[in-house]
């Protein structure tokens, strides 16, 4: 059995796939912040699988950006070159709240006292200036550690261009230190800009001796458990797959694992449907995600950013990570007044322990899945397939809370919450989209968590989006994305050149070095070679600009006339994303190569088709708010009785055990062969708040 487990903020989920019936085994079970391990070892347990009949068995975790956000890693120092220090503290001037005058930086993950300095210097071309003194790197490693260190980081100034230095470094403070695990920067990227490589490597160590307790504890039950070793992977934010020992030497990858699993199911959905341009939407319990995915094609970001707010620069991660979008806005996002009387939903969530309210486990505080209960759009009886009875009047209690001092209805408070829930969501939507140069009218909406198929229609008519796709087991989404990741590395290595036909000997010297070597890495875990392909690119810029635009480099030999067409690629994408382009020169500033090794996908089996008439999946009906439109009677559909064939209209809603779909009135709903509902959105009608759709 192909087996695949996702840790979220809320609930654990798992997906086996029986390789011989085609049969998909699910389990979903709240996580368990105390032991992650103890909930993914309840989900096998629930699925009544064995971890002895795994093949592969690939898990994504939510435990390192937890570890971030949660401040709970370990206490930490950092080696760095003499005189640079506070490069951690001073970081970017490009704040996003430019006109806060009460802003404050993000606090460093290290302080000061824990920063020391060692005697050595690299030139930008990486020449030795200053040889490395390795008593410095010796009485730093002995401060640290009398001074409570559990982690070390070392980053060199320009080691990028010449690791030596940090590689000698690092050998002296393994010696000295063999229980401490130690990350060197130029170990996990090989890209220019100091504060960044820097805060790479904090965060790595910060998150190291937590991540790889956690994975090697996790390893010991599955194999304890009868699962092969060499069959256990890791998912990383890159969207490939990797051994659970190259996780622990850098967890930082797997930052956002998690999501990145999502995108790749997004993309398999999108082929299977023949659908090219994708726009992925995730709601869970904790967070919205999205993703743009024109071509079908994930971007690959080296740019991401830990707690990023349009007030907060975050801190910076120089690793490959899809490029997801997210925000504080899912099913457990708490409900407030703020201090000015307006009324906020997230970032604060109920995770999963109390939960929302309507749990019943002794959250007070109302959410939007309380919201939704009270709307009618989720069975109490039926979440989770009926374990998780819900409590309405608790729900009705905690929407009371913000009811009662506003002076309106407790259904009023509930359309107030999933309204402004909307809003915080679409925006989300048009950053990726609009503000990125693509017009979200001809994607396909997959949308997908616990949360997604209840909100997608709202948000698709807002965005007069036509289609809307619900996979197979929306809230397991994640998990299921995971079993169609293939085994990724990537190497991103900064080269300063002039865009022009003499560079191209030159660039070609340098992908001709760092090709086999990425490839090499893939390898290792004896896979095929025949099964290994790579994928190029180059992040470009206009001479002058500060950031850049990747680009794909052409197939073949990198010759002149390959050179020509990545630089008018360039000028397009640039002119796409920033709706101009310039005759300035261009210049390469780093060349990204992924290698990618090929696993056999597992393909759904099709369903047999049945009539139009939908009557065979009808389990009743229940009056359900939707807003401006109306408080309706709605026809209610159970999931898996439904057939292609059958045609559906709304108002309606389709119940499965871990999500329900709404259609609002005009929606027409559509089974694929292969299970995922296609709905189709009446554009033109009005939007469920009263919004007016974009564009008018």
């Amino acid at each position: 059995m192909r087996i695949a487990s996702d840790i979220g903020g809320t609930f654990t989920d798992l997906v086996a796939f029986d390789e011989q019936t085609g049969e998909l085994s699910l389990a979903k079970v709240p996580t368990t912040p105390d032991d992650l391990t103890r909930g993914v070892l309840e989900t096998l347990d629930s699925a009544r699988v064995e971890a002895a009949w795994t093949g592969p068995f690939i898990h994504g975790t939510t435990l390192i950006i937890n570890t971030i956000t949660e401040r709970n890693g370990a206490r930490t120092g950092l080696l760095t070159t003499r005189g640079f220090r506070d490069v951690l503290e001073i970081g970017r001037a490009n704040r996003p709240d430019i006109y806060n005058f009460s802003f404050r930086k993000p606090e460093p993950f290290v302080p000061r006292d824990l920063r020391l300095e060692v005697t050595e210097r690299m030139s930008h071309k990486g020449e030795v200036l200053t040889p490395l003194d390795e008593d410095d790197v010796r009485r730093g490693v002995r401060a640290l550690l009398d001074r409570g260190v559990r982690a070390i980081a070392i980053c060199f100034l320009h080691a990028y261009r010449n690791p030596a230095h940090e590689r000698r470094a690092a050998e002296i403070a393994r010696a000295d230190a063999p229980a401490t695990p130690v990350s060197v920067s130029s170990e996990i990227t090989r890209e220019w800009r100091e504060y960044e490589r820097t805060s790479t490597a904090v965060l790595n160590a910060y998150v190291h001796p937590l991540a790889a307790s956690y994975l090697s504890g996790l390893e010991n039950s599955l194999t304890g458990r009868g699962a092969a070793g060499q069959a256990l992977h890791v998912m990383q934010s890159s969207g490939g797959i990797t051994t659970f020992s190259e996780a622990r030497a850098a967890p930082i990858r797997l930052v956002e694992s998690g999501p990145a699993g999502s995108v790749l199911g997004a993309i398999a959905l999108g082929q299977l449907l023949g659908e090219r341009d994708i726009l992925s939407l995730d709601i869970g319990g904790t967070t919205a995600k999205s993703a743009v995915l024109p071509g079908r094609e994930a971007r690959i970001t080296t740019e991401y950013k830990v707690e990023w707010t349009p007030t907060s620069p975050g801190y910076p991660l120089m690793i490959p990570v899809i490029d997801i979008a997210e925000i504080g806005a899912g099913g457990g996002s708490i409900a407030r007044i703020d201090e000015a009387g307006r009324l906020e939903v997230g970032p604060r969530s109920a995770g999963a322990a109390p939960g929302p309210a309507c749990y019943g486990r002794g959250g007070e505080e109302p959410t939007v899945t309380d919201a939704n209960l009270l709307c009618g759009r989720i069975n109490p009886a039926y979440f989770l397939g009926g374990s998780i009875p819900l409590d309405v009047p608790a729900a009705r209690r905690a929407i009371r809370r913000l009811a009662a001092p506003c002076g309106v209805t407790d259904a009023d408070a509930a359309r107030g919450i999933l309204r402004l829930a909307n809003a915080i969501t679409e925006s989300l939507l048009r950053r990726v989209t609009l503000r990125r140069g693509h017009d979200p009218r001809r994607f396909a909406l997959i949308a997908f968590g616990g949360g997604g198929p209840m909100h997608a229609s709202t948000l698709a008519r807002s965005l007069r989006i036509r289609r809307v796709v619900i996979p197979v087991a929306p809230a397991h989404f994640s998990a299921w994305g995971m079993l169609m990741a293939d085994v990724r590395a990537d190497l991103v290595r900064t080269a300063v050149m002039r865009a022009e036909p003499s560079q191209a000997s030159a660039l070609a010297a340098i992908l001709r070095e760092i090709e086999p070597e990425i490839v090499a890495h893939v390898g290792r875990g004896g896979l095929d070679p025949g099964r290994i392909s790579t994928r190029r690119f180059a992040e470009l810029r206009y001479v002058g600009q500060e950031h850049t635009v990747k680009v794909p480099l052409p197939e073949g030999p990198l010759d002149r006339a390959a050179l020509d067409q990545l630089i008018e690629r360039f000028h397009a994408l640039h002119e796409q994303r920033y709706t101009f382009r310039l005759p300035n020169a261009v210049e390469i500033v780093s060349l990204h190569v992924a290698a990618v090794g090929a696993v056999d996908r597992p393909r759904p089996a099709r369903l047999e088709r049945s009539p139009p008439d939908p009557a065979p999946a009808r389990k009743g009906h229940r009056t359900v708010d939707f807003d401006d439109l109306g408080t309706l009677e709605s026809a209610v559909y159970e999931r898996d009785r439904l057939r292609p064939g059958m045609r559906v209209e709304g108002p309606a809603i389709v119940e499965e055990p871990a999500a329900s779909t709404v259609l609002l009135p005009g929606d027409r709903l559509a089974v694929h062969e292969q299970g995922s509902l296609l709905i189709d959105i009446d554009i033109d009608a009005p939007s469920p708040d009263g919004a007016r759709p974009w564009p008018p």
